[in-house]
């Protein structure tokens, strides 16, 4: 038993209860901050970035890309670092304010001439040899001594373990109100436990750090990491780094410090335990506000990151090392420019996933983020924007819910289209207009979950009110008329409508002598496999079943709903219908003989007329029921009884051999069927349209017409030849038995010739 509170639950409550619990389902999942759900916000963003993606501006920045052709024409990467020195002289000589590498050197230069020296066999005056070649210039001492008089900024790389060592820390940063800072013996700056800074940063436990030397001479060290998002695409990128008390700048912002040869970086933190409660809903939540470095401001999230405004592969940004590295090639936009080092090349695995590639550099990366910066062209997601998405989707949730209620699915329906494409439109201009990130995806998919569980649920309880009617009255109404009446209480009248349909009537030949093999029990599982795939075939053509009567089934075509070419479908569904007895016929002998039952081979007779009758709901003012009407329809019924006589499976009247043409038929008699004055002509149906088109079919049709001709001419003996040539080739549609009749009406007819003036129609004594 149901408990108290829900039996008191009209079905009807639950059409705007359902919809109102799912709302709040969605905003609190809204709220938990699952992955899941900020993933798809995050894809939501990535097509808003594909739309319109930030215009390229030169910024001098420029990315000095070793690339495949690179490679070709200096050799393998990596590269000696007496090379590496000479790219960073080059690029210094034509004029680079800073040189920032998106490439790590850990450890020494394996090349380096003594290194080399030391690998060499001993032998007849190799100590000279090597002696001389350890006292030539060492490539690490060689990149350090480059790297001392340049402005360059190394990268390193955060790592998921502790390491031996941290990178030395080249730049100082310090942040308003909150931070505290010490100088260490090496003279890094260390943040103590109860700086603020700390709890909003993640702590990487160590680094891949460069060579001391290299970190000695270098004038910058910064993170290449991205901490991309759980799908690993990289749209928001860390602009500090925390590893324990020590914090480091991001690669891009550590060469803008560079360039401007500023020591230092600021930032300001948002502490909200001093705030109004407005400013605290406003703000929502205390972090990293800002960072300054030199005359370039950049707005953070609270964990110190931005997202990134990518734009499309630029052409002018990115310049070839081997064209650097040629004396005789001249570059252009390196004066004053901030340049990163990286690869593009497939081998060297530098390649991240971005919103507008699948494969990008992580170089350009680091250079897009430069650029954004120098331009101060940034992405934006309000503080706010969180909350107000949630808000606004509840009030406009419950508006929609409310009007769904009062006016229904139809009405309502405009008015959350209108809502979904407002949601749409806002996005989209928040971000065209102000580069504003603002979800789409949660206030169109509540609407429309709203709408979608308001409707399900009102069809539910239509569908339950149905069922109510339908149990009530299933006893003693038709199941037609029950559901008429389910869909309109009022439209059950006696009465109907005239128009043309195909009728179709078959029963089993010998029945009764077929129901004496079995008892009640199985009779009635014998008729159950009969009428089922029958029913099954009839429904399949789009027709409807009227009635069962026995072993008959009555049939119609073209109601209640109109039924185009609906007498070829009738004739389709009579062919598969006695080409399904054949594999019924089977299994019943199957059957028959495990039980030891001698069962004759069951065969139905068909009739199918097509013609005018009344159909609707026919009966009493105590019972109705949905059927049809007619002198067509009696004549339908007559076609079936014909069959026997005839010694053929389907007979079929003139109006439906009409309308369907295609089909291969040939023309059985001119006959009054028993009940009628009027003759008809009547035909058999033998195939489908491909029978009809072969050439075994048109030499029968061809001379069984020849016959008719002669018989009805009363030219005995031309005919009685016609219909041995036409016996002969009826042989595959099994016609005997139809030509044994006319071979008794020639042999009557010799001998008491009908007389001049006959018509050629035969009466039917039988039904």
């Amino acid at each position: 038993m149901k408990p108290a509170g829900l039996r008191r639950l009209n079905p009807r409550s639950l059409r705007w209860l359902i919809p109102l619990l799912l709302l709040g389902g969605m905003v609190g999942v809204r709220l938990s901050g699952s992955p899941w759900v900020e993933g798809v916000q995050l894809r939501a963003f990535d097509v808003f970035l594909n739309m319109e993606p930030r215009s390229y501006q030169d910024a001098g920045v420029r990315v000095v890309d070793i690339d495949e052709a690179s490679l070709a024409k200096i050799g393998q990467f990596p590269w000696p670092r007496d090379v590496v020195a000479k790219l960073i002289r080059r690029l210094v000589d034509r004029g680079a304010a800073v040189i920032a590498f998106d490439a790590m050197f850990p450890e020494s230069d394996q090349t380096s001439p003594a290194r080399v020296a030391s690998r060499w066999p001993d032998g007849p005056g190799m100590a000279e040899i090597k002696a001389r070649v350890s006292r030539l210039d060492d490539h690490d001492q060689a990149f350090a001594r480059e790297l001392r008089k340049s402005p360059v900024a190394l990268g390193f790389a955060p790592a998921a373990s502790e390491t031996a060592r941290l990178p030395e820390q080249k730049a100082t940063i310090g942040f308003n109100g909150s931070s505290r800072r010490t100088v260490a013996a090496d003279g890094s700056v260390v943040f103590t436990k109860t700086d603020d800074v700390a709890s909003y940063l993640p702590d990487y436990p160590g680094a891949v750090a460069n060579l001391p030397i290299l970190e000695d001479a270098a004038k910058g060290a910064g993170s290449m990491g991205f901490a991309p998002e759980h799908d690993g695409v990289v749209r928001r990128a860390p602009m500090i780094f925390r590893f324990g008390d020590r914090l480091y700048p991001a690669l891009a912002l550590e060469a803008l410090r560079v360039a401007q040869g500023i020591p230092s970086i600021q930032g300001k933190l948002r502490a909200t335990n001093n705030f109004s409660w407005l400013r605290r809903l406003i703000e929502a939540g205390a972090g990293i506000d800002k960072l300054k470095v030199g005359r370039f401001l950049v707005p953070t999230d609270g964990s110190g990151r931005i997202w990134v405004h990518y734009t499309r592969d630029s052409a002018p940004r990115t310049i070839p090392a081997w064209k650097v590295m040629d004396r005789k090639t001249a570059v252009a936009g390196l004066n004053g420019a901030v340049v990163f080092v990286g690869t593009s090349a497939q081998g060297l695995l530098d390649l991240r996933p971005t919103p507008l590639n699948p494969a990008e550099a992580g170089v350009q990366i680091h250079a897009n983020i430069a650029e954004q910066i120098i331009l101060g062209d940034f992405l934006d997601r309000p503080a706010l924007a969180s909350r107000l998405e949630v808000a606004a989707t509840i009030v406009a949730g419950l508006i929609l819910l409310l009007l769904l209620v009062s006016v229904g699915a139809a009405w309502a329906a405009p008015v959350g289209l209108g809502m979904i494409a407002s949601a749409l439109w806002i996005a989209w201009h928040a971000y065209t207009a102000w580069h504003w990130l603002i979800d789409p995806v949660f206030p169109t998919a509540a609407l429309a979950a709203v709408f979608a569980s308001f409707a399900a649920t009102s069809y539910v309880s239509s569908e339950r009110d149905r069922r109510k009617i339908t149990d009530t009255f299933g006893r003693y109404l038709s199941p037609k008329v029950v559901e008429n009446l389910a869909k309109n209480p009022g439209g059950v009248e006696l009465g109907g409508e005239t128009r043309e349909m195909t009728f179709h009537f078959c029963d089993i030949r010998g029945f009764t002598t077929i129901s004496e093999k079995f008892d009640p029990h199985g009779l009635t599982e014998f008729i159950n496999r009969f009428l089922t795939p029958m029913t099954e075939l009839i429904l399949e053509h789009d027709g409807t079943i009227d009635k069962y009567m026995g072993d008959c089934i009555m049939a119609f075509w073209n109601a209640p709903m109109n039924v185009p070419d609906h007498a070829k479908k009738a004739c389709a569904a009579a062919l598969a219908m006695h080409a399904k007895l054949a594999e019924l016929n089977a299994a019943w002998q199957a059957d028959a003989k495990a039980k030891g039952i001698a069962l004759p081979e069951i065969h139905i007779g068909t009739g199918l007329n097509t013609g005018p009758c009344v159909v609707g709901n026919m009966g009493s003012t105590l019972r109705v029921d949905y059927t049809v009407l007619g002198d067509d329809v009696n004549l339908a019924s007559r076609l079936e009884g014909q069959s026997k006589a005839y010694g053929v499976n389907i007979v079929i009247g003139p109006a439906t051999r009409e309308q369907a043409p295609d089909y291969a038929a040939i023309e059985l008699d001119l006959i009054k069927v028993k009940g009628k004055t009027r003759p008809v002509h009547i035909f058999t149906l033998l195939g489908d349209p491909a029978v009809a088109e072969s050439a075994e079919f048109q030499a029968l049709a061809a001379r069984h017409e020849k016959f008719l001709v002669a018989y009805r001419g009363q030219k005995w003996d031309e005919a009685e030849r016609l219909m041995k040539e036409a016996r002969s080739l009826g042989k595959p549609w099994h016609l005997g038995k139809l030509y044994d009749l006319y071979v008794e009406r020639l042999s009557a007819f010799r001998q008491d010739p009908p007389g001049e003036g006959w018509d050629g129609v035969f009466s039917a004594t039988s039904k």
